[in-house]
C-alpha cells in the first residue's frame, strides 16, 4: 500500500472512531419500533384478566366493577357536554366546562372498560358519541389552569380512545379525535412547567405520553420520557440525592433557601419526602398517581422504566401511607399536614407486590382497607378494578 494510501485508511479509521464517540447513544427509553395498542396504561392481557375476574365474581374484581357500573361515569343516558373553550382558573375557579370536560372524559374511560368487560357494544358507542362531541367542538383551554386541566383531560380521553380504537373498531370520526389530541391538548402540555409543584407537570407528562401512545408519535414519546426522568428525581427524595432534593432542570430553584421553600418549608429530608408533602397528600397523590400510570405505560411499550423510578416510587407509596395510618410525626410539615393521599395507590403496589414480590406493609394494608378505589373526578379512575393483583 502506498504512503498516501496508508495515511487515506489511517484518517478514515480516525474519523471512524471519532464519530463512534460523538454519536449520541440511543437512549434505552426510546420509543419502540412499533407501539402496542391498547397501550396507555392497560394492555389487551390486562383487560383480559379483569374481564376473567369480574365474570368469575371474584373479588375485588366483582365489587371494582360494580362500583364502577354504578357511577354516573357509567350510564348509558348520559349527555356530553362539550364547549368550544374551556376556562378553568385557579382551582378551577372560574369554571367554565372544566368538571364537565373531566367528568366526561374519565365517563369515555368508564364506558371503554364496560365496553371490554362486558362486550356489549352500547357501552362503546355511547363512549365514542362522548369522544365524538368533544372532538366536534373542542378548540381552545384558556386561564391559568390550561395545562392542568389540558392534562387530567387527556389522561382519561387517551385511555379511552386507546380501548375504543384498538379492540371495538367501529369509529368513524377517531382520525378527527386524533387531530383534537394533537392540536388542541398536546400544545399545552408537551413541554411540561418546571417551576410548578411537580404533579403539574407529571401529569402533563402522562398526557403526553398518553397522546404519543395514542397518535404512534416518537418524538413526543421520547420528549416526554425525557422530561418524566428528571422530574421524578425532583418530586421524591432519596438519600443518594444528597443534603438537598434535586431540582427540575429550568426551574431556577437552586439556593438552599428556595429549596426549602419549594418544598413548602419542609428541611428535613428522607427518604420517600415528595416535594408536595407538607402541602398536602393529596396533591402528592396526584404525582404518585402519575409516576405510576407514566411507568406502567413505558412497560405495556417494552420501554419499562420501573427499574429506573422503583425504589423513588416504592419509598415515596411507603413513606405517605405509613403516616396515613400512624399520624404525622413533629419533625414532619411541623407536626400538622392535611392528609388523604386518595385512590392512588393500586397501580404501584401491583408492580411491587404482585409483579416483583416486595413486601410492603403499610402500602398493602392501607390500600385493601379501602377497596375498590374508585375515581378522584379528575383523572384518577377504577385502579382496583384494572389494576388490583394483577400479574399482566
Amino acid at each position: 500500500m502506498s504512503a498516501s494510501g496508508r495515511r487515506s485508511g489511517l484518517l478514515f479509521g480516525v474519523l471512524t472512531l471519532l464519530m463512534t464517540f460523538a454519536a449520541p447513544a440511543v437512549p434505552a427509553s426510546a420509543a419502540p419500533a412499533t407501539f402496542a395498542h391498547p397501550g396507555v396504561m392497560v394492555s389487551r392481557a390486562q383487560l383480559d384478566f379483569v374481564r376473567g375476574r369480574v365474570n368469575a365474581n371474584a373479588q375485588p374484581w366483582r365489587d371494582a366493577y360494580d362500583q364502577m357500573a354504578a357511577s354516573p361515569y357509567g350510564s348509558l343516558s348520559r349527555t356530553a357536554k362539550p364547549r368550544a373553550v374551556v376556562e378553568c382558573g385557579p382551582y378551577s375557579n372560574p369554571n367554565l366546562g372544566c368538571t364537565d370536560e373531566r367528568q366526561d372524559a374519565i365517563a369515555a374511560y368508564t364506558l371503554s372498560l364496560m365496553w371490554y368487560i362486558t362486550q356489549n357494544s352500547q357501552y362503546a358507542t355511547k363512549s365514542i358519541q362522548i369522544m365524538d362531541a368533544w372532538s366536534a367542538t373542542i378548540r381552545d383551554h384558556t386561564n391559568s389552569n390550561a395545562p392542568l386541566q389540558t392534562a387530567w383531560s387527556a389522561a382519561s380521553w387517551t385511555k379511552a380512545a386507546e380501548i375504543i380504537k384498538h379492540t371495538y373498531g367501529n369509529w368513524p370520526n377517531s382520525a378527527r379525535f386524533g387531530t383534537m389530541l394533537r392540536t388542541v391538548y398536546l400544545p399545552e402540555v408537551v413541554n411540561g412547567r418546571a417551576n410548578t409543584n411537580g404533579n403539574w407537570e407529571l401529569t402533563m407528562m402522562e398526557a403526553s405520553l398518553g397522546i404519543a401512545v395514542h397518535l404512534e408519535d416518537r418524538a413526543v414519546h421520547d420528549k416526554a420520557v425525557g422530561i418524566f426522568r428528571t422530574r421524578v428525581p425532583a418530586f421524591i427524595y432519596l438519600p443518594s440525592d444528597g443534603a438537598l432534593p434535586r431540582t427540575p432542570p429550568g426551574s431556577g430553584i437552586d439556593t438552599r433557601q428556595e429549596i426549602i421553600s419549594y418544598w413548602h418549608n419542609q428541611s428535613t429530608f428522607v427518604a420517600g419526602l415528595s416535594q408536595e408533602t407538607c402541602r398536602d397528600f393529596t396533591h402528592t397523590g396526584y404525582g404518585i398517581a402519575s409516576i405510576a400510570a407514566f411507568a406502567e405505560t413505558t412497560r405495556i411499550q417494552g420501554q419499562d422504566l420501573y427499574p429506573e423510578i422503583g425504589d423513588r416510587l416504592r419509598t415515596a407509596l411507603g413513606f405517605h401511607t405509613r403516616y396515613e395510618r400512624e399520624g404525622i410525626p413533629s419533625w414532619l410539615c411541623g407536626g400538622a399536614v392535611k392528609r388523604g393521599l386518595g385512590p392512588v395507590t393500586e397501580v404501584g403496589m401491583n408492580q411491587f407486590v404482585t409483579r416483583q414480590g416486595i413486601a410492603m406493609p403499610n402500602t398493602q394494608a392501607w390500600t385493601e382497607e379501602r377497596r375498590p378505589h374508585g375515581s378522584n373526578s379528575l383523572f384518577v379512575a377504577w385502579y382496583t378494578l384494572t389494576h388490583a393483583n394483577n400479574p399482566s
